[in-house]
């Protein structure tokens, strides 16, 4: 039977306004998972007037109560762990494996935004006057307009509002409509469930068709003072656009076309095991997978023939199965846009090193491809699926360079087992994050996580993410009665 969900506003479930509902569809089954209430503008505003009339009272609450908000919700979450797979199956596809990866960072990163709260923040300033004090303090915001996706539905859906709440504002949160209960709901009835009060997140769910006025309607109230979104370049233009055109500050992370280099030093056991899970992890749907393998010519014979076995290798299939690695993609539209980026290079001169067959449904095979060139769209466009391409280098000048030769900088790993020669190829790499001597898949609560170039800007995670969403204010006391000269 199919869940149904309403919106989330002032801390009551309520249908939209206009009473319509839209459909939440398992991408295995094709059958509907849930049906939720599709917001129009007015339950935008309705949702900001919510969120507005929490922010004083958040914001002045001890940071001891905030905090233990926090670490309730985390100890709550992991509880949740088999209802939070279950439902994230349902919604995106997602294997056991990966769902449970899920709630264990997403907890953490709760966990972060409660040290995050009583942390020191501000600094103490040298002052001109005689006596006087200056003081660089951090405030809240206001109202957030937070956006997150589906593919890592609790990682980013927890993400998108953890920090935000951390440093005293309140949240509208518009979650995918792919995930809208993942990423946003069910995020919320667990902080909720913590003790949040009323108001201080509010969720907000939509029909595809109606996203775009919904983005532009929630980012052009003039309550909402900053926007977090974590999204597909190509939105996330949109979504920065706006902000920009009401003068508002953003943190975009966007999309990728990351690359793992294999380098002459490389073991060649872990660097197959590495490169595999930095490519068809969660079937190749995350923002941080391998899409390209550079490897070096003097290993690249071994290393393709190995791993173009191992991902022939790989059970995809019904996500349900504890044996599945590959799962379905997002939708069946998803596995056929993957599967043109691979018809289009394959027509165009490229070989098919194992996979390349037509998806069932949703599911898209693993794919390796080589002989991929910059004439094909595959090599510039980011796959979100189960398909990377090998190439190869002759030394560190080229493996840089092709690493390089995209708009995208979100992150890279470098397999080595020489550190210094890792580190030296990474500092030349245009990424925000780098991994040396692992794969380009990474993200813990506490670390700077955000890219360069289109893969956005600002930083999530740590004191990073609570310097994203909290203004500095200077703050003078003066310890003696100025002297003015009139």
């Amino acid at each position: 039977m199919a869940v149904t969900r309403e919106l989330l506003i002032g801390g009551r479930e309520v249908p939209a306004a206009s009473g319509r509902t839209t459909e939440d569809l398992d991408p295995y089954t094709g059958e509907v998972y849930a049906t939720v209430a599709a917001a129009g503008p007015e339950d935008v505003t309705r949702a900001v007037d919510a969120a507005h009339a929490a922010f004083p009272a958040w914001a002045a609450l001890a940071p001891f109560a905030r905090r233990a908000v926090f670490l309730k919700a985390a100890d709550l979450l992991d509880a949740r762990t088999e209802e939070a797979a279950a439902l994230m199956a349902g919604e995106t596809g997602s294997t056991r494996p990966w769902a449970h990866f899920n709630v264990g960072l997403a907890a953490n990163i709760l966990r972060e935004a409660a040290a995050a709260v009583t942390a020191p923040r501000g600094e103490v300033l040298s002052a001109q006057e005689e006596g006087a004090l200056g003081l660089a303090v951090r405030e809240p915001l206001g109202v957030v307009a937070a956006f997150a996706p589906w593919n890592a539905p609790l990682i980013l859906g927890v993400r998108a509002v953890a920090a935000p709440l951390a440093a005293g504002n309140t949240v509208v949160a518009k979650p995918s409509e792919r995930a809208p209960i993942a990423a946003g709901l069910f995020v919320a009835d667990v902080l909720r469930e913590a003790g949040l009060p009323d108001g201080v997140l509010n969720v907000l769910t939509n029909a595809l068709e109606d996203s775009p006025e919904i983005a532009e309607t929630l980012i052009a109230d003039p309550r909402v003072r900053a926007v977090d979104f974590t999204g597909s370049t190509d939105t996330g233009r949109l979504i920065g656009a706006h902000a920009a055109r009401h003068l508002k500050p953003a943190v975009l992370e966007l999309g990728g076309k990351n690359s793992v280099i294999v380098l002459d030093d490389a073991d060649m056991d872990y660097a197959v095991d590495a490169a595999t899970f930095g490519v068809f992890m969660n079937a190749g749907q995350i923002c941080m997978s391998g899409d390209r393998l550079l490897v070096h010519d003097s290993l690249a014979e071994e290393f393709t023939r190995r791993f173009a076995a191992r991902a022939a290798a790989l059970p995809a299939g019904d996500p349900g199965h504890p044996d599945t690695v590959i799962g379905p993609l997002v939708s069946e539209a998803a596995a056929r846009r993957v599967a043109a980026l691979v018809a289009d290079a394959v027509a165009a001169g490229a070989t098919v090193l194992t996979g390349g067959t037509e998806p069932r449904g949703a599911v898209h095979p693993p794919t390796v491809l080589s002989g991929v060139t910059r004439e094909m769209e595959l090599y510039y466009a980011e796959v979100f699926g189960p398909v990377c391409v090998v190439d190869t280098f002759a030394d560190d000048e080229t493996a840089v360079s092709l690493a390089n030769d995209t708009e995208n900088g979100l992150t890279c790993g470098i397999i080595t087992e020489n550190a210094t020669h890792g580190l030296a190829v990474a500092r030349r790499v245009h990424s925000g994050i780098v991994h040396i001597n692992n794969q380009s898949v990474a993200d813990e609560p506490h670390a700077p996580f955000g890219g360069v170039k289109a893969s956005g800007y600002g930083r999530f995670g740590g004191r990073w993410g609570i310097e994203s969403f909290s203004n500095t204010r200077w703050v003078t006391i003066a310890g003696r009665q100025a002297r003015y000269p009139f």
